[in-house]
């Protein structure tokens, strides 16, 4: 991994961009965009990853040039659009989904990434076709979709048929091989930097809930599991729908402790949904 010194940017002046001190990762990823290389960044959830999709969304204009932004989700999809058209205005943004088509020749598009790879099945591979013409970057939002056994298929097609003149800036908090991910790039797309970071501006805190009440997961020194939380007895078969901690009780827990911001991870018997 390459350490890129903090640089003058090729558009705008950073601090006329973003109010607000950048984080170093933050920094070496624009100075790798600005290096005319593609990014792998991987950084924790709420560190500001989305930042450098935005930096390459603002050097594309000055550039006259566009950008696609691709998620695996439609729900997110549409979220980026809300976003982004209160950030850079409704005009400036389009929406492709497999169910909408909003402005799709606007400078940013926000897309799925199977729209995406399908647009990219109509060019040959190394070769630009109508539909990329003037795309500077495409941003893969949620890269880490790439190791799902059903759909990660859609993110190694995008990469590999994406033309070399367009870079890449991949955004995951989740990508456990993000250096092979790296290589990987490297030699199929071009010359790929890796820019990662381990801190987490918003910390994680565990915990466990019951059919009664909602603990700690960890004691007090983090290392060990809350010895509240002791092993019990399996419990004798109860008829259907007994013994199950309900999602609403779950969620009145958290918010009596003034958990906003919340992951449930609600563990099931196999085979459920």
């Amino acid at each position: 991994m390459t350490i890129f010194p903090v640089v003058a940017t090729q558009c705008r002046d950073l601090a006329n961009l973003f109010p607000f001190s950048l984080d170093e990762f933050q920094y070496q990823a624009i100075a790798a965009l600005d290096a005319g290389k593609s990014v792998v960044v991987c950084a924790p959830t709420g560190s500001g990853k989305t930042l450098v999709g935005e930096y390459a969304i603002h050097r594309a204009l000055a550039h006259g040039k566009r950008v696609f932004y691709t998620t695996p989700l439609k729900a997110l999809s549409n979220q980026k659009l809300r976003d982004f058209r209160e950030q850079f205005g409704p005009e400036q943004v389009g929406l492709l989904t497999g169910d909408l088509s909003i402005n799709r020749d606007a400078p940013i598009v926000v897309m799925t990434t199977e729209i995406f790879r399908n647009m990219l099945y109509g060019t040959r591979i190394g070769e630009t076709g109508t539909t990329l013409q003037q795309v500077e970057a495409v941003v893969l939002d949620e890269c880490h979709y790439m190791n799902d056994r059903q759909r990660g298929t859609v993110w190694e097609e995008s990469i590999i048929y994406c033309p070399p003149e367009i870079q890449l800036l991949a955004l995951s908090a989740t990508v456990a091989n993000s250096g092979q991910l790296t290589d990987w790039l490297q030699q199929v797309h071009g010359p790929t930097e890796l820019i990662y970071s381990d801190f987490r501006p918003v910390p994680l805190e565990f915990h466990y809930c019951t059919i009664k009440r909602l603990v700690p997961l960890l004691d007090s020194s983090q290392t060990k599991v809350n010895p509240q939380l002791k092993k019990q007895r399996q419990p004798q078969r109860q008829p259907r729908g007994r013994g199950r901690v309900s999602l609403s009780f779950v969620v009145g827990q958290l918010q009596q402790r003034g958990y906003a911001a919340s992951d449930l991870l609600h563990f099931q018997p196999p085979g459920l949904r």
